[in-house]
């Protein structure tokens, strides 16, 4: 399996034209975007990306045909031929996605939004090796980048930041990049490399697995129970980023009060402030959960599929909206899978609701929403009990899965709860395991 990486390294403040360079590369692609849009039934006529490519590149260099060569030329002297492919593969992208919203658009017969012809406005240059960036082999903190001047391109020294390139010293040394792409985040310019790596993911049997089972939540970031197929615990963990998230409710009563005394058109700078905020707790708690799974040799992480519909009201509407469940899964699962794990989900019903030990649905605590209390009287954290439901779902699902139908009705029949998944708790794993065994020796 191949997996992507990629990481962004802040081109530190000095005297070079990237705006000139970024201005010249997107006035480029919206030529060529306009140039295609007018041959795209030519174009579209082929099939092979590569021979398309070619004609796309050919239509600008031939002068009998038309005059774009001319006026690509006049407008763009001097471009480099690799910046200029580049440029010309953005654009057969764009005008291919605006051909093929605008036959579905046309195919639903709906009136409003239409599509548009969006030529260049966020095209960001690719900066290939050896003809547009090379690396300074006196300072390793540093680089050569071929810009625009206004008048020529030139290679610029440009300083890259010394943080970022320690952690790529020591994260992605002696492992080949891609050539870098050039972006802007929060008003700084940055040079995002890309990794690509070859993993061999665990094919561990079900019944020798080790699972991550999280349960993430509002109140604990995440709880994770590490378990055997068997439904034997080996380890718990709490994982809970208080005092970022106390930094980030106590930005949000300043935004409230900010918005009360002079609007919320002004506080747009603000609410960045908290959408990054909220970005980095979802990269440590992703981090920790992953880390986590790393240390007890877990050969797989098991999350429950959340997805929220409709429109969202109560008390916690806000911790809702910013809970960014869906991030962190797939942070999680790209880690995993650098490290060789697995991910897999399991539905959401009822896991948070119904008790570990199957003595039926539980009472959560008015006073404190992290505990609740079992119909026999006993208390108990709310997110462990839903982690060991979790991890039992899983292993109930997979032991199953693969048997005769005669054998799993059999199963079926002496522990009826695991008929239906959205029901089966913690208890119903440990007395199919003991079915299963009896069967076995039978």
């Amino acid at each position: 399996m191949q997996i992507t990486s990629s990481y962004g390294v802040e081109l530190r403040k000095q005297n070079i034209p990237i705006r000139q360079t970024l201005d010249v590369y997107r006035s480029a692609v919206s030529y060529l975007v306009e140039i295609y849009a007018q041959v795209w039934e030519e174009l579209e006529g082929i099939l092979e990306a590569k021979k398309r490519f070619n004609e796309a590149e050919h239509l600008i260099h031939t002068t009998k045909k038309n005059q774009a060569r001319f006026d690509f030329d006049l407008r763009f002297p001097k471009m480099p031929s690799y910046l200029r492919r580049a440029a010309i593969q953005h654009a057969l992208g764009g005008v291919s996605s605006y051909k093929t919203r605008m036959g579905l658009w046309k195919k639903t017969g709906w009136i409003e939004g239409k599509p548009r012809l969006i030529c260049g406005n966020h095209a960001m240059p690719v900066f290939y090796r050896d003809v547009m960036y090379r690396e300074d082999e006196g300072g390793k903190d540093a680089a050569y980048l071929k810009l625009y001047d206004g008048h020529d391109w030139k290679w610029f020294h440009v300083q890259l930041s010394h943080t970022d390139m320690e952690y790529l010293r020591k994260n992605w040394s002696g492992k080949k990049a891609s050539a870098p792409t050039l972006e802007r985040r929060h008003k700084k310019y940055f040079l995002r490399f890309s990794y690509t790596e070859d993993v061999i993911l665990t094919k561990t049997p079900v019944k020798e697995q080790l699972i991550c089972s999280v349960d993430l939540g509002i109140n604990t970031d995440a709880v994770c129970t590490i378990m055997r197929s068997d439904g034997t615990v080996l380890g718990r963990k709490f994982i809970d980023f208080s005092s970022e998230k106390d930094r980030m409710y106590r930005v949000l009563r300043r935004i409230k009060r900010f918005q009360r005394e002079h609007g919320s058109a002004q506080a747009k700078s603000r609410w960045g402030y908290v959408k990054r905020l909220n970005i980095e707790l979802s990269r440590k708690i992703a981090g920790a959960v992953t880390k986590y799974a790393k240390e007890n040799h877990a050969d797989i992480i098991v999350f429950e599929y959340l997805e929220t519909k409709g429109k969202i009201s109560g008390r916690k509407k806000q911790k809702l909206h910013l809970w960014r469940k869906r991030d962190i899964q797939k942070r999680c699962e790209h880690q995993a899978h650098r490290n060789g794990m697995r991910i897999s989900r399991i539905c959401a019903w009822n896991t948070s609701r119904l008790a570990y030990d199957g003595t039926g649905t539980v009472i959560r605590d008015p006073g404190n929403h992290s505990l609740c209390v079992f119909q026999t009287g006993k208390r108990y954290n709310c997110d462990l009990s839903a982690s060991y439901n979790i991890g039992a779902r899983y292993f109930i699902r997979e032991r199953l899965k693969p048997l005769p139908v005669t054998e799993r009705s059999l199963l079926e029949a002496k522990v009826p709860a695991v008929k239906r998944r959205t029901s089966c708790v913690y208890a119903d794993l440990k007395e199919l395991h003991i079915q299963m065994e009896t069967l076995k020796v039978a």
